[in-house]
């Protein structure tokens, strides 16, 4: 059976020296023949592990009776051989130790525990007895085992007479026979968790010693293994807003719970490495870190040595040492510093000397003196964190309140010990997410663009590239991190698209001009303010990188198309604008709870457990029913904990029902193992109540379901875990192979594109590339865009370009009909870069471009080739002697021409990108041929050219009208995908794709926001249903709500047995919002918005039902074969169907519109181009059908206004068209063709906008302006 997850405690082990060695030693020091006390090896001598109780009747179906897991036990020998030859105490004399022959005992401790070291760890200074009683010393153990699982140890020693360890002696420790026989030895107790607790569990061994100074020695273990029972029987808060607190007396203890499903549990200070260090060697420790060296922490204070290497690794979050790590090595362990791979270890600073006299390539931290330095040199010579982070850094930090009292000096004198530590605890969690947000946007200014450079469709990392893109002064620093394992797992994380601490800062503090360049696909080039803003240096700021993202928009689709470019401003991080220790992305802080587990019992009784379990479920349901409905989150934790309890009291059935309430409340912290784990362990009894339970039912096919995918997915595991570095060819290439390769490169990734290329490198020979051939194009196109980021341009140009333009080529210096210099091609215009003093020369917007032409000019007896332009408004055309250049750019610049025309004309900004690629793969095609076929084949990749030769680009008058703008969010994807559904809410457009993708675009600039991954199938249906959730319809037959406030999508409905449909939104007859949804196999449910419970359900008879709307007190559901006009009760009024349906035809029912004001209902058909017009107060009435012209089927319908608009696909030439309608008049106001495929959604923004979605040919929304 699959083990249950861990409680608090994994084990308590007892460590001391062993009665015998103190017997003799004591017997030595009473005769005064001990010169010094020996240094002891300690043993361990007490092992309490849970379970602690179990059913006194058969219990082998028992998933319980604690918090920890059941495990698998083994027996741990302990040996004492009472007759060891002649132990030789530091005085020279032996032990008596002959009259008792060697015998074993057996302790039981769990399976995966190993004890051989702890005694080492839990004295790794030595075990040292003393004639003082020395205070309690505490430190903290990190075990790591083959996987890289960790487990924590928090340890404390404190000393006891060893008179009071003596049978027969003084049992208090308090009354000695003489002063001079006093002595002490130490004891080590060590709690061991799966979790971090550190401060808590240091706050629980406090109590247990209180205790211990009470007990006498026959009590002894028995108090210790009380204690390990209580705390086997604290549960581990699930992630989020609620904390577990209990009472160990004479204190409360807290357990913090971790802000998400993949953050660390933190419950230390994070502040201590700040008051250790500087801010610059703080920066360099954590350089070496990331680079993955052999770093050794040293520390007189052996507690300091692990919870500063536990700061220093959380601050590199999400990214994760995958290196041996060991913070605190015991004396004899010390040979663990000659390993070969990188590691982060912890010493005692006496033995600092001596490991960096004998140990090579090791980085010395010494954490008390706040020193780094290298093991080889006196000099730290390793590369630094990138300047731009560093500084950023270094602002942030500055401001931190790192000292406690500073901010309590207004405050008066505590009375209560437990008010003071929770105000102290208040202080360091707001101190700890300071300094969190402050190390994230280190680690997210470091990496930030490394999206951009990866192909997650073939799981490539593009590192050449994305190391051009750093400064020189970091290239160091990043050729070594790029080589590391936690920089590969990193990649892995961001392949799988892991959305994650760090891609949510990523997304949340790009600032504008970044997010406008991430919705292109075009070649990467700096801005021109940027080439201004640096002069005449080479260009790689980090920031500046366009991601390839998303889209490309107008924010303002009233301005005229001339100024349609988006002014963006200064690119510069968020971190240097206001220098606050939070002034970066802060995540809302939520209003944490904390749950009072009930004071224990007994914790040895079953009888006594069992109540403290029923006590503590009676608790969590009253928590439940006093949490609101809507704090869901909050809900869903109190849920958790109860599944968690009712699991190991072994109430099976309810533990279900709980976890299956997450789904409504958050299916984040759904864990499928537990419940996968109560499924399978489920008697037969119980497995036929859980089919007369619905509910249990579909959650147990659901987690059948889930091991299903679970399985396919470990087949292709290696997949998802690989990660490859792009590499240039070493064979020949056909065309599938070709694809793949361009694609891993990132040149581009359309296929359309890689196809047109392909026919260009081939023309004239087999159609397949060589690995020489290709290795040279790549090398121009990279040249080529290296030229581009080394031009300098002086205020005096840079005045006359808009911020947003690149460079993407410069010819050579030539003469021109306007003087010498170099012509520049941006993305909107030529201009001449003037020779000498450089100055500008404006040549021509392409959107202006009259003619195009290669002509000559006279010289001497010679006519050299040149350019001609002729320009709008222009009596003098432009020539320049480009003279072997003249063909390319020829090609290039008909080609941007005939791509501004077909943009302006289709409002489609990628249009120009498009062609820009085209140009630019026109000139690395030349450069790489090198032959007289050379322009003859770049003139292949003449797309919008060879359009606009042989179609008319013309877009109708009515068309061009009412079209504003076009948005393209399969820009990232190689090929376009159909748009499922579109929705609007207030300031966003929800637009749905592929297999549960859906894209946020914002309003008011059509430029994406968010992305999120809803499910892993097709979309059907969405609907707004507050002013924070959008509920989602599935094929998967699950009903997902986003919450609009945080984008994540933590909720389900799975209440539904086949794919939803349709949704809808009303009030029932108390006033109260209801939302509807339908599902394919005729069901409906009613649901209360507030509480998400179904209030009713019922089933209609019917062939595939598509969609459910409410009107008047009834519902309107449409199935493929008719309209239904049901009551709300589910009881059926009427049933429409098509004179053409009644007589065997095949028409198919696709969308209804209620007009309830005009008593009219309209539908339409997938297989016909009429629309069919019902009056809904009296159908027996013959319906009005409206013919469309030219119109082969309908998929959508949408009212705005006093118009219906119709989306559909032409009979003619199979594109999208969408027919404007007079909702009075029932007349065809205009036909608008904006589509090259059938037009799949419809939706309104205000009723200024309606938004068209197309299917898989043509994959782009476009924006229309309703008159």
């Amino acid at each position: 059976m699959a083990e249950l997850p861990s409680g608090l405690l994994e084990a308590c082990v007892v460590i001391g020296a062993s009665t015998d060695k103190l017997r003799d030693i004591y017997q030595l020091h009473v005769q005064n023949k001990l010169k010094e006390f020996p240094l002891l090896e300690g043993e361990v001598l007490q092992v309490h592990a849970p379970p602690f109780v179990s059913k006194e009747t058969n219990s082998s179906q028992l998933i319980g009776p604690a918090f920890s897991r059941v495990q698998k036990r083994r027996s741990f020998i302990k040996k004492k051989r009472r007759d060891r030859a002649a132990d030789v105490l530091p005085n020279g004399e032996t032990s008596n130790s002959t009259e008792e022959s060697s015998t074993t005992d057996d302790i039981s401790v769990p399976k995966d525990l190993d004890l051989i070291a702890l005694p080492q760890l839990c004295f790794p200074g030595g075990l040292q007895l003393s004639n003082e009683q020395r205070e309690d010393r505490y430190h903290f153990l990190v075990f790591t085992d083959l996987f890289g699982n960790r487990t924590h140890g928090v340890v404390v020693q404190y000393d006891r007479a060893v008179q009071s360890c003596q049978e027969g002696a003084v049992q208090n420790g308090n009354r000695w026979n003489s002063s001079k026989s006093r002595l002490y030895t130490p004891f080590a107790l060590c709690v061991i968790s799966k979790f971090p607790y550190y401060n808590a569990l240091k706050d629980c061994l406090s109590c247990l010693l209180v205790l211990l100074r009470l007990a006498r020695q026959a009590d002894f273990e028995e108090t210790i293994k009380e204690f390990s029972a209580k705390l086997s029987l604290v549960p581990i808060p699930p992630p989020g807003q609620l904390h577990v607190s209990f009472n160990l007396r004479p204190i409360n203890v807290v357990l913090p719970s971790r802000h998400d499903q993949d953050s660390p549990i933190i419950d230390l200070d994070l502040h201590l490495p700040f008051l250790c260090f500087t801010h610059a060697t703080l920066l360099q420790v954590l350089s070496c870190l990331l680079q993955e060296q052999k770093l050794v922490f040293f520390s007189a204070d052996w507690a300091r040595l692990t919870l500063v290497a536990e700061s220093l690794l959380l601050y590199l979050q999400p990214l994760s040492w995958q290196q041996p790590y060991v913070p605190v090595l015991a004396r004899g362990m010390l040979d663990f510093l000659m390993a070969p791979t990188a590691f982060l270890m912890g010493c005692h600073i006496s033995h600092f000397e001596e490991v960096a006299a004998e140990t090579e390539e090791l980085i010395l931290v010494n954490v008390d003196d706040g020193i780094i330095q290298s093991s080889w040199s006196e000099v730290f010579d390793l590369p630094s964190i990138p300047l731009a982070a560093a500084e950023s850094f270094i602002s942030r930090a500055e401001c931190l309140r790192l000292h406690y009292d500073l901010e309590q000096c207004h405050l008066g004198a505590a009375t209560d010990a437990n008010a003071l530590r929770g105000q102290r605890r208040e202080w360091q969690t707001r101190l700890n997410t300071q300094i969190q947000n402050i190390a994230l946007e280190l680690v997210v200014t470091v990496f930030r663009g490394v999206q951009d450079f990866l192909n997650h469709e073939h799981r490539v990392f593009n590192s050449e590239e994305f190391l051009r893109t750093r400064e020189p002064s970091d290239q160091l620093f990043y050729k070594t991190v790029l080589d590391t394992h936690i920089f590969h797992s990193f990649l892995r994380d961001r392949l799988n698209r892991k959305q994650d601490s760090f891609s949510r800062m990523e997304q949340n503090t790009r600032n504008h001009a970044h997010r406008n360049r991430a919705m292109t696909e075009s070649p990467r080039r700096p801005l021109l303010s940027d080439l201004s803003r640096s002069g005449y240096r080479s260009y790689t700021s980090p920031s500046d990188r366009l991601s390839r993202r998303l889209g490309a928009s107008l924010p303002n689709l009233e301005q005229p198309a001339h100024d349609s470019a988006t002014t963006l401003s200064s690119n510069r991080y968020a971190s240097f604008r206001r220098m606050t220790p939070d002034a970066g992305f802060k995540c809302p802080q939520r209003a944490v709870k904390v749950f009072r587990l009930p004071e224990f019992p007994p914790p040895l009784a079953y009888h006594y457990v069992q109540n403290y379990y029923s006590d503590m479920v009676s608790s969590l349901g009253k928590a439940i029913n006093a949490t609101p409905a809507g704090e869901s989150a909050l809900m869903a934790r109190y849920h958790y904990l109860r599944g968690l309890v009712n699991t190991v009291s072994n109430r099976r059935l309810d533990a279900l029902e709980d976890f299956q309430s997450l789904y409504k409340t958050d299916s984040d912290i759904f864990p499928s193992q537990m419940v996968k784990t109560l499924v399978d362990s489920l008697p037969a009894g119980e497995k036929l109540q859980v089919e007369k339970r619905p509910e249990l039912r579909r959650l147990i096919s659901r987690v059948r379901r889930e091991q299903e995918r679970e399985l396919a997915r470990d087949g292709n595991r290696s997949e998802e875990d690989a990660v490859k570095r792009f590499k240039l060819p070493k064979t020949y290439m056909q065309l599938e192979e070709f694809v793949k390769c361009i694609q891993e490169s990132g040149i581009v990734k359309d296929h359309g594109t890689i196809h047109r290329l392909f026919d260009a490198l081939t023309v004239g020979h087999q159609k397949q590339v060589g690995p020489e051939l290709f290795r040279v194009f790549y090398t121009i196109w990279k040249e080529t865009e290296a030229e581009a980021q080394e031009v300098g341009l002086p205020a005096s140009v840079s005045e006359h370009i808009e911020p947003s333009e690149c460079i993407f080529k410069l010819s050579s210096s030539v003469k021109t009909s306007r003087g010498v210099g170099k012509i520049a091609m941006t993305q909107r215009r030529l201009f001449l870069l003037t020779d000498g003093r450089p100055g500008y020369v404006e040549v021509a917007q392409y959107r202006d471009l009259e003619e195009v032409k290669v002509s000559s000019a006279p010289f001497l007896l010679l006519r050299i080739p040149s350019l001609k332009l002729r320009v709008q408004g222009r009596k003098e055309a432009f020539e320049a002697n480009l003279k072997t250049e003249t063909e390319l750019w020829n090609l290039m610049v008909k080609e941007m021409w005939a791509g501004r025309n077909m943009a302006d004309q289709h409002k489609d900004p990628q249009y120009m990108q498009q062609a820009l690629t085209n140009a630019l793969l026109m000139d690395a095609v030349v450069g790489s041929l090198q032959s007289s076929k050379a322009i003859y084949a770049a003139s292949k990749l003449a797309h919008f050219e060879r359009i606009k030769m042989e179609v008319p680009m013309m877009v109708p008058k009515t068309t061009a009208d009412t079209l504003k703008h076009k948005i393209n969010p399969s820009v990232e994807l190689a090929e376009p995908q159909a748009v499922d559904v579109l929705l609007y809410t207030p300031g966003q457009l929800w637009v749905s794709v592929s297999t549960g993708s859906v894209m946020v675009f914002d309003a008011s600039s059509w430029s994406l926001t968010h992305t999120c991954h809803v499910g892993n199938a097709r979309l059907n249906c969405m609907l707004g249903v507050d002013k924070d959730q959008v509920w989602m319809g599935s094929e998967d037959s699950v009903i997902y709500i986003i919450s609009m406030l945080a984008m994540v999508c933590n909720r389900q409905l799975t209440e539904h047995r086949a794919e939803v449909t349709g949704l809808a939104l009303d009030l029932d007859k108390y006033s109260q919002k209801v939302a509807y949804s339908c599902s394919a196999e005729g069901s409906v449910m009613v649901w209360d918005v507030p509480t998400l419970q179904v209030k009713k359900q019922f089933r209609l008879s019917c062939d595939r039902l598509q969609s459910v709307y409410s009107c008047n007190g009834t519902l309107w559901c449409a199935s493929r074969e008719n309209l239904m006009e049901v009551w709300r009760n589910g009881s059926l009024k009427r049933r429409l169907t098509l004179p053409e349906q009644q007589k065997g035809s095949t028409a198919t029912f696709s969308s209804l519109l209620l007009l309830p004001e005009k008593e009219e209902l309209w539908s339409v058909c997938v297989d016909s181009g009429d629309v069919c017009i019902w009056r809904t107060d009296d159908t027996t009435k013959p319906y009005e059908r409206v013919v469309l012209q030219d119109c082969a089927g309908c998929h959508c319908m949408i009212k705005v206004k006093n118009q219906v608009w119709v989306g559909g696909v032409s009979r003619t030439a199979a594109k999208g068209k969408i027919y404007i309608l007079d909702a009075e008049r029932h007349q065809i106001l205009k036909e608008l063709h904006g589509h090259n495929d059938q037009v799949t959604a419809l939706c309104s923004a205000e009723d200024r906008y309606v938004l068209s979605g197309a299917g898989k040919q043509d994959g782009k929304v476009a924006i229309w302006k309703v008159e």
